[in-house]
């Protein structure tokens, strides 16, 4: 048995699942501090189906603790950013483009320092070893915590990165460190962004880590804690600890991933409609199209992975506007039971309409009788309208795609979409992001700069999937369910020599180890 939990902005869903059988599934709210609605959500679920703690194997968390730090701005440790690259890249410091606010909040610090790679990985300077020394006695003399290492074409040559790592990490004791080659892609900029996110978030993590931690061991089990990454795989609590910014995007990932599992479709488009929003999605091979081109976060421009994912203001709390009918973008979130209509409040919301529609049974539905049919039909005419609109725009191709509602306000999608035919609403679709984090599976990824001679394509092919395969497998997959679900090649014409970036993803199912804890408990890994 597993137990996946989802944490959004207005409710905490969670699921007991037996092997691929969902034994229960409850919505509680979320709370500010997170973790006691986690609490809340477990022991919902031993109400709702009786479990021993220790049958538990695993329990899988989709969390929105790290993303709410930055938006809020809140929690961070003083980081600093070394970059690795003088004399080149000097017109554009590290942290230039962060908002202030957010600059003020980690108390920021840039330094420039000599060393760096060409694409081919050919030096740009020597490394400076005194340089990285002196940097790090000013670190230390103002007191920050946590460091950002980012070298200019580490992807391709992580070697600068690492051995500064161990510089900075042997005279700042107790100092965390982020690597840039760990977490983002090609693009110095953005790449070097999200790896001082990941650093100021790195004593948060800590902390999150271990109330989460906390709250199963308080609750009687002892399996072991994953976390939901961006990219629909799960990380341990110790790599959560090192790379918190990899659970940024979790949320809608989780979901997805919960629509293929419950709809058996591994290509279709998913629309997960919350309380706010509607966030649509594509799943290619079970697994969400990631975004091609840099992510912002809190106005800050990033390119590690994140789903491609288009989201509108239509949500079960969205606000309606009479007239020309209008829905959202503004909503009244969690407080729908003290202020929709159907509940005694004065706010007419989308909710409202689908229960005067007679489409969902929540509330009073004698509250909205007087809501004048012509007015419901328009409301419900301009949804359809947006959410359909919002599909045809996710799409490459011309090719309808099937379309899998889920999410516990897909009552708002019809069941027929314009240009995409009958909408799939799977059993269990409500918390189908609880499903997806349940359901989660292990991941390892290869994304870097090959030179490809003559002949050689199929060579440099096989090797990048192997390197991918043995990542999954470090990580954690049991080796004979790893396969290769994503291959990219971009041939780089404005490179010299036959050069190539190719990205290879293989995935595979966790690793369950039947032996004893000394506590009695099952262990995984």
């Amino acid at each position: 048995m597993r137990i996946g939990i989802d944490v959004g902005g207005t409710n905490t869903d969670a699921v007991l699942m037996d092997a691929r059988r969902v034994l229960a599934e409850v919505k509680t709210s979320t709370t500010p501090d997170v973790t006691s609605g986690i609490v809340t959500a477990i022991a919902e679920l031993r109400k709702a189906s009786p479990f021993d703690p220790l049958d538990v194997q695993a329990v899988m968390i989709g969390t929105t603790h790290f993303i709410n730090a930055i938006v809020e701005a809140n929690r961070l440790a003083p980081t600093a950013a070394v970059r690795l690259g003088l004399p080149a890249t000097r017109a554009l410091p590290p942290l230039v483009g962060w908002p202030d606010h957010l600059v003020a909040a980690i108390k920021g610090e840039g330094y420039l320092c000599h060393g760096g790679n060409e694409y081919d990985g050919r030096l740009i300077s020597h490394l400076d070893r005194d340089e990285i020394k002196r940097v790090a006695d000013d670190i230390a003399l103002k007191g920050i915590r946590s460091i950002a290492v980012s070298s200019v074409y580490s992807p391709a040559n992580p070697e600068l990165e690492v051995e500064v790592g161990d510089i900075l990490s042997e005279h700042i004791p107790g100092v965390a460190v982020s690597l840039s080659h760990e977490l983002g892609r090609m693009g110095l900029l953005e790449r070097e962004n999200a790896t001082v996110i990941n650093a100021c978030l790195r004593e948060l993590a800590g902390h999150i880590c271990d109330g989460l931690s906390g709250a199963l061991t308080d609750a009687g089990i002892r399996a072991p804690l994953f976390l939901s990454q961006n990219d629909g795989t799960l990380m341990d609590v110790d790599f959560a600890r090192r790379y918190p910014v990899a659970t940024f995007a979790s949320g809608p990932t989780n979901s997805m991933r919960g629509a293929a599992f419950l709809s058996g479709l591994g290509d279709c488009a998913v629309i997960d409609v919350g309380g706010t929003t509607s966030d649509i999605g594509i799943l290619q091979n079970g697994f969400p199209r990631e975004a091609t081109t840099e992510v912002s976060v809190s106005g800050i421009r990033t390119n590690f992975r994140m789903p491609d994912v288009l989201s509108i203001g239509i949500g079960g709390g969205s606000r309606v506007r009479l007239g020309e009918p209008t829905v959202g973008p503004d909503s009244v979130g969690y407080r729908i039971r003290q202020e929709g209509l159907v509940f005694g409040g004065d706010t007419l919301t989308a909710t409202d309409i689908a229960v005067a529609a007679g489409i969902a049974e929540i509330g009073d539905p004698d509250l909205v009788a007087h809501l004048d049919r012509s007015l419901v039909d328009a409301v419900l005419a301009h949804m359809s309208r947006e959410i359909a609109s919002a599909v045809d725009r996710m799409r490459t191709s011309a090719t309808p795609l099937p379309v899998v509602a889920v999410g516990g306000g897909n009552i708002l999608v019809p069941d027929v979409l314009e240009g995409s035919g009958k909408v799939h609403r799977p059993e269990h679709s409500g918390v189908a992001n609880a499903i997806g984090a349940a359901i989660a599976q292990v991941g390892g990824e290869v994304d870097r700069i090959f030179a490809v001679a003559s002949g050689t394509r199929e060579t440099v092919l096989d090797a990048a999937k192997q390197e991918a395969v043995d990542r999954a497998v470090a990580a954690g997959a049991r080796p004979q369910t790893v396969q290769i679900v994503e291959v990219e090649e971009v041939p780089l014409a404005y490179l010299p020599g036959n050069v190539t970036r190719i990205r290879v993803k293989a995935v595979g199912d966790l690793v369950f180890e039947p032996a004893l804890t000394d506590t009695g408990a099952r262990r995984a890994h």
